[in-house]
């Protein structure tokens, strides 16, 4: 969510900030805007006029009471009666135009960092820079469902009909490795300065809304009925909501946490083939990266957090590289986001295994996190970036450590958590 304040500056840059998002359907929120914002701060001016005078009527009510001039108090008291009521009205004026003007300030977009790219969707994201050497080996690598199957490590079947399509059950070898590279995500992280924290899996209404825009939630979270939660579809939704209404402390900033959690998605709109196994799912778990930090350090704290996720895949062998999504990919509370691709020797290109984005103050806003600094109180910017999320991730290692009889090489840094396994033997 904007400043108000911005918008009744500089309207005309609102305009031109969502024209670049490619979302003319939203324009007329502009002037929506602008227009509940009058009634609101007129209903909010002309209510404390009403106190103001009404104190003053009531006071002399007193006085004349005292000097016997019962006539005047009575007058007073009409006139305060009357104030009652216009004051009653304002009150509703204020709370009404005040809950709309939020609603639709809640659907402006963010404001674009000055160097994300313009584009209308995810085909005119920007390339930046590859990590590794893509290998194409000269053997067949496997849809990675087969792959998988052939450790005996996934029943999809058996999955679709406990719980329907986008579920799955990872076992043995399979879900050891998976398993492994969570555990060894979060002691990477650690390693790196973060706190580990595991947050709750749900959350109430008033935090979804803070975290993420209405068409986001619409296509992405589980209500659970008659409840007012949420399952999480990423644990920066709690992470986040853990600072919902806060005053932090400037010098106790930044916050960095490394969280854990099942995600739940879902993902509509999926189809294809690269859609189907474990690509695109409604349950999953990730490995995610939160920051709380001063406006004047997300961008250093942005170039950090995509970089862990680059140098974590790095070590494991998997080549990578990065994207600058474009204006018309990013969601509406981002201002910034780069894509972290794994390379697919199967498919002989890459694909997304992380996002980090940086929202400057668009949820801090919307959950009221601000800073209490020296020169005053201010909102803080929050950052996020995935560490990994297997098993889509999986498929990335499964891939590029396939050797030609159908073995699994582990990376050396996964090995301490696969019990010093150095490869993995299919059962058939």
């Amino acid at each position: 969510m904007i400043d108000i304040a911005r918008l009744r500056e500089d309207p005309e840059a609102v305009r031109e900030n969502i024209k670049k998002k490619f979302q003319d359907h939203k324009l007329p929120l502009v002037d929506e805007a602008l227009e509940l914002d009058k009634q609101y701060r007129a209903a909010i001016t002309r209510a404390s006029e009403l106190r103001s005078m009404r104190n003053k009527l009531s006071k002399e009510i007193g006085q004349f009471m005292r000097e016997g001039k019962k006539e005047e108090a009575a007058e007073n008291k009409k006139k305060v009666g009357e104030m009652a009521e216009e004051l009653k009205s304002l009150e509703e004026v204020e709370k009404e135009s005040g809950d709309k003007l939020r609603e639709v300030m809640m659907k402006i977009p963010n404001f674009l960092d000055p160097t994300v790219p313009i584009g209308k969707d995810d085909s005119e994201n920007a390339e930046i820079t590859k990590y590794g050497d893509p290998v194409v080996p000269d053997y067949e690598v496997p849809y990675h469902t087969d792959i998988m199957e052939s450790f005996d490590g996934i029943d999809l079947d058996a999955a679709g009909r406990v719980a329907g399509n986008g579920f799955y059950y990872l076992m043995g070898d399979i879900a050891r490795l998976h398993s492994a590279v969570l555990a060894y995500a979060r002691d990477f992280m650690i390693n790196r300065g973060f706190t580990y924290c595991v947050p709750p899996y749900m959350i109430r209404s008033n935090v979804v809304n803070g975290v993420m825009s209405f068409e986001e939630m619409d296509a992405m979270m589980y209500k659970i009925e008659g409840e007012d939660l949420y399952l999480i579809g990423t644990s920066e939704h709690s992470m986040i909501g853990k600072f919902i209404g806060e005053l932090l402390d400037e010098d106790k900033l930044p916050y960095t946490y490394t969280s854990y959690s099942p995600c739940f998605r879902k993902e509509k709109g999926a189809h294809g083939i690269e859609e189907r196994g474990v690509y695109r799912i409604h349950q999953f778990e990730k490995q995610e990266m939160i920051v709380v930090c001063k406006p004047e350090e997300s961008k250093m704290w942005f170039d950090k957090l995509w970089n862990n996720t680059v140098d974590l895949f790095r070590s494991l062998d998997i080549p990578v590289r990065t994207l600058e999504c474009c204006s018309g990919d990013l969601a509406d509370l981002k201002s910034k986001s780069l894509d972290v691709e794994a390379w697919s020797p199967r498919q002989k290109k890459y694909f997304e295994v992380g996002s980090c984005s940086n929202l400057t103050d668009a949820q801090a806003r919307r959950l009221n996190i601000r800073i209490n600094g020296k020169d005053g109180k201010y909102y803080a910017h929050t950052l996020n970036n995935t560490v990994v999320a297997p098993p889509r991730m999986l498929i990335a290692f499964l891939e590029n450590n396939l050797n030609e009889d159908g073995t699994v090489s582990i990376a050396e840094a996964l090995r301490p958590y696969m019990g010093g396994t150095e490869k993995l033997v299919p059962k058939k």
